[in-house]
């Protein structure tokens, strides 16, 4: 049979592994744990806000006005692991290492990460997830991305609020620092497609807890934390 009868079951696999990538990566980003509340205006950031940001001034935990929306709460509830804890102990030993980290402060850098990850992975913005994610976590975001964009689908993403950001677990593998956060955060996530009619999501804001890995080696004089493993909890 000649390859024009053939089945082209190379792009019926290309379409499986997009589909794929889009379906984990919005699992990635977040789902409903069952609490919405009625749809609020959107209070789109201003253009320039989010340039505003720095993967440095992320990394050492200053407080970035820019990457909140407008009348966003200026801080997430921040307990910490009890010293004694396993958590506790380990973040200890990081600081031992790196008398310079701070997990109070580290709490309020991966707050702002979290906020400019989410928006720039809706907005399709390759250059700034480049710089906060690893690279096999940034290889599947482009992938997603690229699926996206080839669908003819757009995401609107809001982050409203984030009512907590804990450490939920630490570790310390030699100087490789891996800490696991728990944001719970107040969004609008919601797929038009091409025609502008929704794929998937809501306009409403729904609440979404995700666990998020960051980690550093904390003998490198490059200070960001980047993302490693995320997941819906």
């Amino acid at each position: 049979m000649g390859s024009s009868g053939s089945f082209p079951l190379d792009l019926v696999l290309f379409g499986m592994i997009a589909a794929f990538l889009i379906l984990r990566l919005r699992s990635i980003l977040g789902r409903r744990t069952g609490f919405e509340r009625p749809p609020e205006p959107h209070m789109p950031v201003p253009p320039n806000a989010q340039s505003a940001a720095s993967p440095r001034s992320i990394a050492e935990g200053q407080t970035i006005e820019a990457a909140a929306e407008p009348g966003a709460p200026a801080a997430a509830s921040r307990p910490l692991p009890d010293p004694v804890s396993p958590p506790g102990q380990a973040l200890a030993r990081m600081q031992r290492i790196d008398p310079g980290f701070d997990a109070a402060r580290f709490l309020d850098g991966a707050e702002a990460a979290f906020r400019i990850i989410v928006t720039a992975f809706a907005a399709g913005d390759r250059a700034r997830l480049r710089t906060l994610l690893a690279d096999d976590t940034y290889a599947a975001f482009e992938a997603a991305i690229a699926a996206r964009a080839a669908a003819g689908e757009t995401q609107r993403t809001e982050v409203h609020a984030i009512e907590a950001a804990t450490i939920e677990t630490a570790d310390l593998r030699g100087n490789i620092a891996d800490v696991i956060v728990r944001f719970v955060s107040d969004q609008v996530n919601l797929t038009l497609g091409g025609d502008g009619n929704p794929v998937m999501g809501t306009d409403a804001v729904t609440e979404i807890t995700d666990l998020w890995t960051f980690e550093r080696d904390l003998t490198s004089p490059d200070p960001t934390w980047r993302l490693v493993a995320a997941r819906s909890a």
